[in-house]
């Protein structure tokens, strides 16, 4: 059994492990912030389902990609904020709260969003003549795999709370471990192709991710929330939930080539977010605790 097939066979269940710790981390007061102040968490779901695959799209005009790479970028663009996300926020004087509000509204979202995006990128990309659709079917696979998890660890959180403090490290461990495997397998099986194009991939995926870190931010700061908001949202939409548009391009669509953006993507975004965690902590104290930061709660 190859590399490719393991990954193929084990990233649906692998991914439900991540959604479901995901949901564990979740409760109902996260959603109950959206009520008490709805504009920073409007603000990050607009910038998040509207902002982030216009810009997207933009790119794979400008950079001219291939129908197949183009609808990779669009996959990526469709993936919500990662679980990642809150520990740069938090690291980097971001309000946390607002992180977690966003996360758990945009992976109820995605399981929407996510069919609408793809069904739309395969339609205007590949055209009918060279793939048959985005059937039904894969749609309520998608709703399945992102949402039902996601509610369960929920359950779970409110019915054990202590249960998340067991799971939360390892799970983190084990979703980073797996993909960093899964962008091997997807850098691999498409090496020809990153390599002959590398520069051009390469600076797509840089600005794009510049890009959305720099769209969450800077609608904060339009829209006159605090700092600690606009970082918070910037992280959010800039760390992107890659293993669930890998398991898209392999599990769902079945076409390698689309992971590719998202492969880039994973090794570019931690990069470019460790240096902005570093040049927003070098301009502020070094003893500031993110939880003191103003705007703190949402």
């Amino acid at each position: 059994m190859t590399t490719e097939t393991i990954i193929q066979t084990l990233l649906p269940s692998a991914l439900g492990l991540i959604m479901f710790s995901l949901g564990v981390t979740l409760s109902r007061e996260d959603f109950r912030r959206f009520l008490r102040e709805p504009r920073a968490v409007l603000t990050g779901l607009f910038v998040q389902v509207i902002l982030i695959p216009a810009f997207a799209y933009l790119l794979t005009r400008l950079f001219h990609l291939d129908p197949e790479l183009s609808v990779g970028l669009m996959l990526l663009a469709a993936s919500p904020g990662g679980v990642s996300a809150n520990l740069f926020s938090h690291f980097s004087g971001g309000d946390v709260a607002l992180n977690i509000t966003l996360t758990a509204i945009n992976s109820v979202l995605a399981a929407f969003t996510i069919p609408a995006i793809v069904y739309f990128s395969l339609h205007h990309f590949m055209q009918q003549s060279q793939f048959i659709g985005f059937q039904f079917g894969k749609m309520i696979e998608v709703f399945l795999i992102v949402l039902i998890p996601v509610l369960i660890g929920m359950v779970v959180n409110e019915k054990f709370p202590r249960f998340k403090d067991r799971i939360e490290k390892p799970f983190n461990i084990f979703a980073i471990a797996f993909l960093i495997l899964v962008v091997i397998v997807a850098i691999e099986k498409e090496f020809t192709l990153i390599s002959q194009s590398f520069v051009e991939i390469g600076l797509m995926t840089l600005i794009f991710n510049l890009g959305s870190l720099g769209l969450g931010y800077a609608a904060g700061k339009a829209l006159k929330l605090t700092e600690a908001q606009a970082i918070g949202i910037g992280f959010e939409i800039g760390i992107h939930n890659v293993t669930l548009g890998l398991f898209l391009a392999y599990s769902i669509l079945g076409n390698t080539r689309f992971a590719v953006p998202g492969a880039c993507y994973a090794v570019m975004m931690y990069i470019v977010a460790g240096a902005v965690t570093l040049l927003l902590r070098m301009r502020k104290p070094t003893d500031l605790n993110p939880a003191e930061a103003p705007g703190r709660k949402v």
